[in-house]
């Protein structure tokens, strides 16, 4: 693939919160033999498989630092067009100085500007390929902090068509914007869709156990209001390794406990792209539901409900308890929403998960579910691909293209009110946690759907053809 055997793949955000752009720089050094330099930004941790590869190299830019609120509104459209700016210049001083010539520059897309602007730039300089991986349109993104009709979206739409169509090669995520990108933007792309590396699998009973265990002061000994995950785990202590909220040990063997609530998972930015009002509100339906349907009433203390579940009681609907990864600016907003809400049967926890451990968290849980909406409406949420090669089926919020993802009744349900999820946990969870045959048929179907594709093998098929033809063309 080239005399130099060399890539570089540039992120203009935190790398360790870009699965897809982590995945392509492992593929690049393991299946096309290339050396590998990674341009992005610091933050959270990439995976170890990538850390840990010597064949790739992580060079980490100077953050921007994001403007304070205290400045003048005023002030506001300045620091628009002073943030690309200064981010050209750090980034063509690694594109052009820091790293070693590379065969071809891999981007990332959005954020658009300036990255496209310094992509190309950068590789007319160095006589390198010029690929754009489309993840979706960063127009589309801005538009929801300043409006669609705002001028700032008109002239980064104007960029972000401008610089595209001057790639050598592209990729893109889905069926429909593969199309829109051939029909309105005179983009050639291949798609290539997100699939789990082999590290999103099912998580074992022993996995279980362990992760909990680490969990523990984080599940059972909250900050924060009391609710019916802390009320009923007063004699598990935070270092506790042979009992957890879910397991317990009993001799040598591990033993999932029969009243143990059930464990929904959503990964979420915390962006106004992601309406999370719309889970607390289904937490909110699904709490007051199952009182109605189990004639309890509106004024019955919950503690005794939490003293019956100690004691080991079961009930034909569950607790539920949602596990919420991951980070963002509107996170803290709505722990204080969750904080108010008082809820007998639903509980919530909010924390970031390492990259080795966010595989075990998912393959430990029994729905997951996806919030996702996108800008564009012409991307698929990764998270989801994650649930499915953890073998997790998925609630997600619909939209134009997510059937391409989602098989409705087969790994997964969509949904689109706050009142519709709410009746998919009812229909799910009644009878857990061995009676609720319909929650059983979609985590089969999730299984099949996470183990008939793996990144490793959709990567050599699509982009490896690509990236191998582009680079071939440019070195002629």
């Amino acid at each position: 693939m080239g005399k130099r055997g060399r890539a570089c793949v540039v992120v203009l955000g935190d790398l360790g919160r870009s699965p897809r752009m982590q995945y392509h720089a492992l593929s690049l050094a393991r299946q096309a033999s290339l050396d590998v330099d990674i341009v992005a930004y610091g933050g959270s941790e990439p995976h170890s498989a990538v850390i840990e590869n010597e064949c790739i190299h992580i060079h980490t830019m100077i953050q921007w630092q994001k403007y304070s609120h205290s400045l003048p509104k005023i002030l506001y459209p300045l620091m628009l067009l002073l943030k690309p700016i200064i981010q050209l210049v750090i980034l063509l001083w690694f594109l052009c100085f820091k790293v070693p010539p590379p065969d071809a520059f891999i981007v990332q897309n959005p954020p658009s500007v300036p990255t496209l602007v310094a992509v190309k730039w950068a590789s007319s300089l160095r006589k390198s390929a010029f690929i754009v991986d489309w993840h979706n349109f960063g127009y589309t993104l801005l538009g929801l902090s300043v409006g669609r009709s705002s001028p700032f979206v008109s002239i980064y739409h104007w960029f972000e068509k401008h610089y595209g169509q001057m790639a050598n090669g592209s990729l893109c995520v889905t069926r429909a914007m593969q199309h829109e990108l051939a029909q309105n933007w005179g983009i050639r792309a291949t798609v290539l869709y997100d699939q789990p590396p082999e590290f999103f699998c099912p998580t074992s009973l022993q996995e279980k156990h362990k992760l909990f265990s680490r969990l523990n002061r984080y599940l059972c000994h909250p900050l924060g209001v009391r609710d019916c995950v802390t009320a009923t785990t007063t004699g598990i202590g935070a270092d506790d390794q042979n009992e957890t909220l879910f397991t317990t040990l009993v001799d040598t063997d591990i033993l999932l406990k029969p009243n143990r609530p059930a464990l929904v998972v959503s990964s979420t930015s915390w962006t106004p792209d992601e309406d999370f009002g719309i889970l607390l509100e289904a937490a909110v339906m699904y709490d007051r539901r199952v009182a109605a349907l189990l004639d309890e009433n509106d004024s019955a203390d919950e503690g005794v409900l939490w003293k019956e579940i100690s004691g080991g009681k079961q009930y034909l609907y569950p607790r539920l308890l949602f596990i919420i990864t991951g980070k963002g600016p509107e996170k803290e907003k709505y722990e204080e929403k969750i904080k108010r809400l008082n809820l007998k049967r639903v509980a919530f926890r909010t924390m970031w998960l390492s990259a080795e451990e966010y595989p075990l968290l998912l393959g430990s849980a029994d729905l997951g579910v996806c919030l996702h909406t996108s800008s564009s409406g012409l991307d698929l949420p990764m998270k989801v691909v994650d649930m499915f090669g953890c073998g997790l089926p998925v609630c997600a919020v619909s939209y134009s293209c997510i059937d391409e993802l989602v098989k409705v009744e087969k790994n997964g349900l969509l949904f689109s009110l706050s009142s519709e999820l709410a009746d998919e946990l009812l229909m799910l969870f009644r009878g857990f946690p061995n009676e609720c045959d319909a929650l059983k048929s979609l985590k089969n179907g999730a299984l099949e759907t996470g183990s008939s594709a793996r990144w490793a093998a959709e990567w050599e098929e699509h982009a490896k053809p690509l990236i191998s033809e582009v680079i071939s063309r440019n070195l002629n």
